[in-house]
């Protein structure tokens, strides 16, 4: 193991498949599960496919709650699906959160989620 702190955002491609190669598939149902380069997953549900994402959005400061949704909006919709859903994740900084900051972000995901017509679930 690598005692070496990792740099801040999202894991090395090889760290990162390394990792999920050891979930193994159980389920059947499970089309497109994860792995590196994938930006959501795909389950069998009989009649339909569901395209299922959520992924929190980095280095964006004044539209943060926006991007939030229309890149994982962007992501279903690359792989073929319909956005309906969005599941919020936000990762909020350390220091400098404030509840006007946080009512900021809310609002803007409220707005994009009407622009999309996109429910939060």
């Amino acid at each position: 193991m690598n005692a070496t702190p990792l740099s801040p955002g999202k894991l090395p491609p090889a760290l990162l498949a390394a990792l999920l190669g050891e979930f193994p598939c159980t389920d059947p149902r499970l089309v497109v599960g994860p792995r590196v380069g994938e930006d959501a997953a795909v389950i069998d549900m009989g009649d339909r496919l569901l395209i299922a994402k959520s992924d929190p959005i980095t280095f964006a400061t004044d539209a943060i709650g926006y991007y939030a949704v229309t890149v994982n909006a962007n992501d279903i919709a690359t792989m073929g699906g319909t956005p309906r859903w969005f599941l919020a994740t936000l990762l909020l900084p350390e220091r400098g959160t404030t509840e006007t900051l946080v009512r900021e972000i809310f609002g803007q995901i409220r707005k994009a989620c009407q622009e999309l017509q996109v429910t939060l679930v």
